[in-house]
């Protein structure tokens, strides 16, 4: 039996997302639009195929719907530069949870504008 394994992503969202958003910004005092907004993520997928997912709005066989708002509308691209280095060992469905946490929190003390869930 294989396990599943996880990884994190990052995905680049458009500034505009700052302005339009309310929530967004909300989540964000901190922001002073000089870095990036960025979606950190989660996924036992390649990151490419998850972003994928987000953009298409796709829908599980369920009628589930698995794209966030936010990365279906602002997202731009993916930015592996700063999640791939986390994802070099494989993390069980609960450790990537908590990856993904402790990046965005990061991130977000860098000084970028950063949505996760």
């Amino acid at each position: 039996m294989s396990v599943t394994s996880y990884k994190v992503y990052v995905v680049e969202l458009s500034k505009s997302v700052f302005t339009e958003d309310a929530r967004f910004r909300a989540a964000n005092p901190q922001f002073n639009g000089v870095l990036d907004c960025l979606y950190v993520g989660m996924t036992s997928k390649e990151p490419a195929e998850r972003f994928r997912q987000h953009k298409t709005a796709y829908r599980n066989k369920k009628g589930h719907k698995l794209s966030a708002y936010l990365v279906w509308k602002y997202g731009t691209f993916l930015r592996p530069s700063l999640y791939t280095h986390l994802n070099e060992n494989p993390m069980t469905s609960k450790e990537a949870l908590a990856m993904e946490e402790k990046l965005a929190l990061d991130l977000r003390r860098k000084g970028y504008a950063i949505w996760f869930n």
